[in-house]
């Protein structure tokens, strides 16, 4: 119930993102749908699948696991519910920024996260554009979270729906009023605020780590306002791979196994 919750939850924000973005778009794309979604939403399939046969379930079982063991910082408070789900939500997304800073930082880490910023335009399909193993290690990362916090179960579900929701929006090319979304920005992450993240310009790709809330970039200095180049008119992805010939599902799987090229 959990894995079916998550999907459809996740297919139907898709879906209006998707229809956002035809209906009122931010910018135009240079590299077109058909030529970037297949490789996209191919890798998306091949990592559900992947998940569904290994460890798909593993957050919420560990949270369960954790409760029933009294084990992690939570279990030990006996915090009212409200308040442990609270929490929970915030450490996790606060654990998650900090695992994004770090797959820029570590190279290890950035062979696999680069596949995702390999995307030469920005839009729905962008955010699930990531390689398998980056997905797993995600996973066993968030895991171990879960364990030390004792994050309470149902908020490890609403958090991995609130994830994938905030991404697939953060990461959509639709038109939002500049001066809204000036505002909602001190909230949450904007398409705008987190297409500065894609930019060729390594200074912008090291900004703006946040998926959901944008206060951890605010306050560790993070954080960019606007690029240099306006919104419209910055160039998206890594200089290295603006061909897209290079881009393709067997090339972005073996992408990470390749001598690392700098950004």
């Amino acid at each position: 119930m959990e894995t079916f919750i998550r999907l459809a939850t996740a297919l139907g924000i898709f879906l209006m993102m998707i229809g956002w973005e035809y209906l009122s778009p931010r910018r135009q794309l240079l590299v077109g749908r058909k030529q970037r979604w297949p490789v996209n939403i191919g890798l998306a399939a091949f990592n559900m699948i992947i998940m569904r046969l290994s460890i798909g379930a593993a957050g919420y079982l560990s949270a369960v696991d954790a409760s029933e063991r009294g084990f992690g910082l939570l279990n030990g408070l006996a915090l009212p519910h409200g308040l442990g789900f609270t929490v929970t939500l915030l450490a996790l997304d606060f654990a998650i920024y900090w695992q994004h800073v770090f797959s820029h930082k570590w190279p290890p880490l950035w062979r696999l996260h680069q596949v995702h910023h390999t995307d030469p335009a920005f839009d729905a399909t962008t955010a699930v554009r990531f390689h398998p193993l980056e997905i797993l290690l995600s996973m066993g990362y968030k895991i171990v979270c879960i364990y030390l916090l004792g994050a309470v179960p149902e908020a490890v579900i609403a958090f991995e729906i609130i994830l994938n929701g905030a991404a697939t929006f953060n990461h959509s090319n639709v038109a939002i009023p500049v001066r809204f979304d000036s505002k909602l920005r001190w909230l949450f992450i904007t398409p705008d605020m987190h297409r500065i993240h894609h930019s060729v310009l390594r200074s912008e790709t090291d900004s703006n780590y946040g998926f959901s809330i944008s206060c951890w970039d605010r306050l560790f200095g993070t954080y960019v306002d606007n690029p240099k180049d306006g919104q419209t008119a910055m160039m998206i992805g890594l200089k290295p791979f603006r061909q897209q010939s290079e881009l393709g599902f067997l090339q972005l799987l073996a992408l990470p196994f390749k001598a690392l090229r700098k950004r």
